[in-house]
């Protein structure tokens, strides 16, 4: 069984007691799919609902030695939905490219990867039809584009996915682009050479159970975490 690694996120509850958490789909999913998941604790004490970008300190030496060392354990990385991008996210996601770790990244997890190494920038979504409050529903149609390694997982030009998101983003020159939506946004995207880094804007872990497309790219990712 792999090891997937997962970033955890660090906050307050209202009576100000820290914790740390995780989507507990995420988990689910991932952990049916055959996968033992790693939780990647935070290096900074950094409240992540109520601190912003700018408030972030550089990673320390330290800190970097000690996501380092996670990897170390880890055969793959889920980089999944949420709210901001932290400094943790940017240099883990570095890292695993360097190392040549398999990476899926989510809903923000593409976003992430959309801006690798560049400066990370969303664009609010002109209109509502990306955000769902039901996301259990396969809600709008994605082109997939051929010779990409996402059609070579689904076999399709055309696929229906859930959503969930209020941004979008644009795309660099180290990933490029494997999936639009039917009224033009990015919606998957792929890293260009020998390393599996995939980043979609959909919630697959939500809708694995009764999606064959979304189970396909859940499985694939483990199966190519399996064999590293």
């Amino acid at each position: 069984m792999p090891v997937i690694g997962i970033p955890l996120r660090y906050t307050k509850l209202s009576d100000e007691r820290p914790i740390l958490f995780l989507g507990e789909r995420i988990r689910r999913t991932f952990q049916k799919a055959g996968a033992i998941i790693l939780p990647i604790c935070q290096v900074q004490d950094c409240d992540y609902i109520n601190t912003k970008y700018n408030e972030y300190l550089p990673l320390t030496e330290d800190e970097k030695e000690t996501i380092n060392k996670y990897l170390d354990m880890v055969d793959g990385v889920v980089f999944p939905g949420g709210k901001k991008i932290t400094p943790f996210d940017e240099y883990l996601l570095k890292r695993c490219i360097e190392r040549k770790i398999p990476t899926l990244g989510i809903c923000l997890g593409m976003q992430l990867m959309s801006c690798f190494n560049e400066k990370f920038e969303v664009y609010p979504n002109e209109e509502k039809s990306h955000f769902q409050d039901n996301d259990l529903e396969l809600t709008h149609k994605v082109k997939i584009q051929k010779e990409t390694l996402l059609y070579e997982i689904l076999g399709k030009e055309e696929i229906l996915v859930n959503s969930f998101h209020n941004y979008h983003v644009e795309i660099n020159n180290d990933y490029k682009v494997n999936a639009i939506s039917d009224d033009g946004f990015v919606e998957g995207i792929e890293l260009a050479d020998d390393v599996f880094s995939l980043g979609i804007q959909w919630h697959p872990e939500i809708s694995y159970d009764f999606d064959e497309n979304s189970k396909k790219i859940i499985d694939y990712f483990i199966d190519i975490c399996s064999t590293l």
